[in-house]
């Protein structure tokens, strides 16, 4: 099996919430200060955020959410690893960004996507989230993963570029830090690939 992170991995984006907060041009410094220090968990986090957008548009939908998202660009190389890796392993995306851009981007190659979504009533946002993955905690998700498809972790490889999915890059058996954001996660990689491409991958996996 392999598993993509998928903000700075799959897409070229630092963030899938930072790349809608741009369109709105609205900023969640505050609640990202408060989530690092531990005063808000992680629903909360997202709720904030959604808040966010909320203030800008009530009346705001989750079509126009992924109708945002769906303007992110790929990452460098995707359409030379997609299609033809998913031939050759089981899939799946763990990522703490928007499941709306996981769908679209990984539905056609990805097994499983594990990512966070955002609630909608009545054609509006309801201003509440539907937590999938931890930010702080990849490595719950990654081992319910392998659980669910009976896959043991030096039989993975996993795919990331930040700190936070350093619980899956040391737990694998082959743990690849792509285009890395920070030290943590080069120090647990097995192999550091520098440049913003995807295709770089075909020559280890």
């Amino acid at each position: 099996m392999i598993v993509f992170d998928m903000d700075g991995v799959l897409v070229d984006v630092h963030s899938s919430w930072g790349w809608v907060h741009d369109r709105f041009e609205v900023d969640n410094e505050d609640s990202l200060k408060a989530y690092k220090r531990g005063e808000i968990d992680d629903l909360e986090f997202i709720r904030r955020d959604i808040d966010l957008w909320r203030s800008v548009d009530h009346r705001i939908s989750k079509k126009d959410i992924i109708d945002i998202l769906e303007e992110a660009p790929l990452m460098n190389g995707f359409d030379e690893c997609f299609p033809g890796l998913e031939q050759r392993y089981d899939t799946a995306i763990i990522s703490g960004g928007l499941k709306p851009l996981a769908k679209h981007i990984g539905e056609p190659y990805f097994d499983r996507i594990m990512a966070n979504d955002i609630e909608e009533k009545n054609g509006r946002l309801t201003g509440q989230g539907v937590l999938e993955v931890r930010l702080k905690d990849k490595g719950e998700a990654f081992e319910k993963l392998l659980s669910e498809m009976d896959v043991e972790e030096e039989e993975c490889v996993a795919v990331g570029n930040s700190w936070v999915d350093s619980p899956m890059i040391e737990r694998a058996g082959l743990g690849i830090a792509f285009n890395p954001a920070d030290e943590k996660i080069r120090e647990g990689a097995d192999l550091v690939i520098e440049e913003k491409d995807l295709s770089l991958l075909l020559d280890h996996v």
